[in-house]
């Protein structure tokens, strides 16, 4: 409650609206302006959108600069595609969220982004699982949190 929260490649806002729904306020970045519309839309439609602000930015070319623009927040929830988010997390600055929770289909690009974030940015992973959301393929959901050492 009271905190705010960066959702970074927030899609349709699937994380946004239960965490807005808990109080805090939730900024949403996605590079595709029709699902930031979406996003919008499903804030609305579910009375959050005055705790919910969405925005299309291109988070591959994320800067120190660009992410401080932004504002600071308490806590990230990055939930990127295959390809990981590794210009964000090296943009990440010393004044960085205290927590990020990181949600991956990829999990060679989940350590990677890990790497980054643990040895260069000091953050120390306090927990990770995996989610078999497609049963009957080789395709799972890794989910790993991190926070300032």
């Amino acid at each position: 409650r009271g905190e705010r929260i960066a959702d970074l490649f927030c899609g349709l806002g699937n994380f946004s609206l239960p965490i807005a729904s808990r109080g805090a306020e939730v900024v949403g970045v996605e590079g595709s302006a029709a699902l930031v519309g979406r996003a919008r839309e499903n804030a609305d439609d579910n009375g959050l959108g005055d705790r919910c602000t969405f925005y299309e930015a291109n988070l591959f070319d994320a800067t120190e600069d660009s992410l401080a623009a932004m504002g600071p927040f308490d806590k990230w929830l990055i939930d990127p595609p295959r390809e990981g988010a590794i210009a964000l997390v090296k943009a990440i600055s010393d004044s960085g969220p205290s927590r990020i929770v990181y949600v991956s289909c990829n999990p060679a690009t989940l350590a990677r982004d890990a790497a980054v974030l643990v040895h260069q940015k000091g953050y120390r992973l306090q927990g990770a699982g995996i989610a078999n959301m497609f049963p009957q393929t080789s395709h799972v959901e890794s989910i790993a949190l991190f926070s300032r050492v």
